[in-house]
């Protein structure tokens, strides 16, 4: 995606385990947006900050947090900055100060919709759900955006862990309806047809997934409890047989040793 300065994607969220899928926005990715006019202060806060995002995607949570600091240093009004911060110190754990830098990009930016979902992905973590969806939502309203299904997924996570099946499902659908291979919406609306029972919808989702992405424990552990309830044998004990030898140490394949189906 690409806006004026640093995009910063962050993990998606997840209800019992996150099901990261290539292309999900599990994998963070800085863009960068230049002009001609560009200040010599906001040029080294701009690559400060591309350093920053750069050496928090590959875990080096340090190093990020000096580049970030020096960015601010070189331009304490440059947003993008603020954004990767907010990133830095969630992880660290430092709440407050995480919040009072996404808070800070989005008072210098209010259309940074990445600032949002990052910020909306900080509250949802921190049980704060309702605001979270809001700021998906707020997110999702600028036209410019350039990967609204991202915001829309995590609002139907924050909307299933409060209860709001109803509301999740819509979230999940606009998601689709924006990019009909999105990963993390297909497995979801997979789950939850399976959860109301309808078995045939959640089989569907299930085809749909595995066609656009690799299987996991969890997408594997739904398929074989999805045609176990469709009474398909072969296609129950092809899906146990892939979860026993591809992921033998997981949760979900210990729950198939022990017959625990629901």
């Amino acid at each position: 995606m690409k806006i004026a300065g640093v995009a910063v994607v962050t993990a998606c969220l997840a209800l019992s385990g996150c099901a990261s899928y290539p292309g999900d926005g599990s994998d963070l990715k800085p863009a960068t947006s230049t002009t001609g006019d560009e200040s010599n202060e906001r040029m080294r806060a701009r690559v400060h900050t591309e350093l920053a995002a750069n050496y928090f995607g590959i875990g080096n949570v340090g190093v990020a947090l000096e580049e970030v600091q020096e960015a601010l240093r070189a331009d304490r009004n440059y947003g993008p900055a603020y954004n990767v911060a907010g990133l830095i110190y969630a992880q660290l754990k430092e709440d407050r100060r995480a919040e009072e830098s996404f808070q800070r990009a989005l008072a210098i930016n209010p259309g940074d919709s990445d600032a949002r979902h990052n910020y909306g992905e900080f509250l949802c973590q921190r049980k704060q759900e309702r605001e979270a969806i809001r700021q998906f939502i707020l997110a999702v309203r600028n036209p410019l955006y350039a990967t609204p299904e991202r915001s829309y997924v995590n609002a139907g996570v924050c909307a299933r862990r409060v209860g709001d099946t109803a509301g999740a499902t819509e979230f999940f659908q606009l998601a689709l309806k924006v990019r009909p291979n999105q990963p993390q919406a297909l497995y979801q609306m997979a789950d939850l047809s399976y959860a109301r029972g309808d078995y045939g919808e959640a089989k569907n989702y299930l085809g749909r997934l595995t066609q656009v992405a690799a299987s996991n424990a969890e997408t594997l552990w739904l398929g074989v409890r999805v045609e176990r309830r469709l009474g398909d044998r072969n296609s129950e004990a092809s899906y146990a047989l892939q979860l026993r030898n591809r992921f033998p140490e997981s949760r979900e394949a210990r729950a198939l040793l022990t017959g625990q189906y629901e």
